[in-house]
C-alpha cells in the first residue's frame, strides 16, 4: 500500500515517514501543501495523511483542490480539537480526523481501517470552464451541447481534466489511456489529441487542450 504524508513540521514528518515504512507501507513525504498537492495529483496513492495547519497552501485548501479530481482516502492531522474543525474537515471530504498529539499505534489502526474500506471511487463529475464530464454515465457536455466520444477519447479527456494545468508527457498519456508503453516517437497520442480537439475544442471559442513543446499536452483555461 502506498501512502503520501503531507506534513510541514520536520520531526513529525520524519517520524511518520519512518514509522509507516517500518509498518510495511511505501511512503512519500511532502514538506508543504503545494508539493503535497502536486504529488497527490501526479501519483497513485492508496491513502493520504494530511496536516491541516501548514503555511502557504494549508490542509483545507489542499483537500478542496484534491477533491475536484480524486476520491483517495484522506486522514487529517491537526492540533486543533474544536468540533467545528472536525466537522468542516469531514464535510469537505476528509475520511478521518486525528488530533495531535496522537498515538502512533492509533494512527496505524486508523490507516488500516480506511484501507480496508476498499478502493476509492473516482470522482463522479469533472468540470472545466463550460466543459462537464459525468464519469459514471460517460457523458460529456460543452456549453450545454452533448459531445459523443469513443471510449479512448473519453479516457483521454478524463485524464487531461483530472490533471488540469499539468503538462502530461506522451508516454504517460499512452500508459494511462492505452495501458501500454509506446515509443516516444509514436504519433498515436498526437492523432488521438487531434480527434479529441475536433470534438471538444474546434467548435468552441475557448480552447482547453494545449500543446506543451517537447513534453506533451495539458488541459486548462489560459488567461
Amino acid at each position: 500500500m502506498r501512502v503520501l504524508v503531507v506534513e510541514d513540521e520536520p520531526k513529525t514528518g520524519d517520524y511518520l515517514h519512518k514509522g509507516l515504512q517500518e509498518s510495511g507501507f511505501v511512503v512519500d513525504l511532502a514538506r508543504n501543501g503545494q508539493d503535497g498537492l502536486h504529488l497527490a495529483l501526479e501519483q497513485e496513492y492508496d491513502l493520504i495523511i494530511l496536516d491541516v495547519m501548514m503555511p502557504g497552501l494549508d490542509g483545507w485548501q489542499v483537500l478542496e483542490r484534491l477533491r475536484r479530481h480524486s476520491a483517495v482516502p484522506v486522514l487529517f492531522l491537526t492540533a486543533r480539537e474544536a468540533v467545528t474543525d472536525r466537522i468542516k474537515g469531514l464535510e469537505m471530504g476528509a475520511d478521518d480526523y486525528l488530533v495531535k498529539p496522537f498515538s502512533f499505534a492509533e494512527l496505524v489502526a486508523r490507516v488500516r481501517t480506511l484501507l480496508r474500506r476498499g478502493p476509492p471511487r473516482e470522482a463522479e463529475f469533472l468540470e472545466l470552464a463550460d466543459l462537464q464530464i459525468d464519469v459514471l454515465k460517460r457523458r460529456v457536455l460543452r456549453a450545454g451541447k452533448r459531445i459523443v466520444l469513443t471510449n479512448k477519447e473519453f479516457a483521454l479527456l478524463q485524464l487531461l481534466v483530472e490533471h488540469e494545468g499539468e503538462a502530461l508527457s506522451r508516454s504517460l498519456i499512452a500508459s494511462r489511456v492505452w495501458d501500454m508503453n509506446f515509443d516516444s516517437d509514436t504519433n498515436v497520442v498526437d492523432v488521438a489529441i487531434r480527434r479529441l480537439r475536433a470534438k471538444v475544442d474546434d467548435p468552441f471559442e475557448v480552447r482547453l487542450i494545449h500543446s506543451v513543446r517537447g513534453i506533451g499536452y495539458r488541459c486548462e483555461i489560459e488567461e
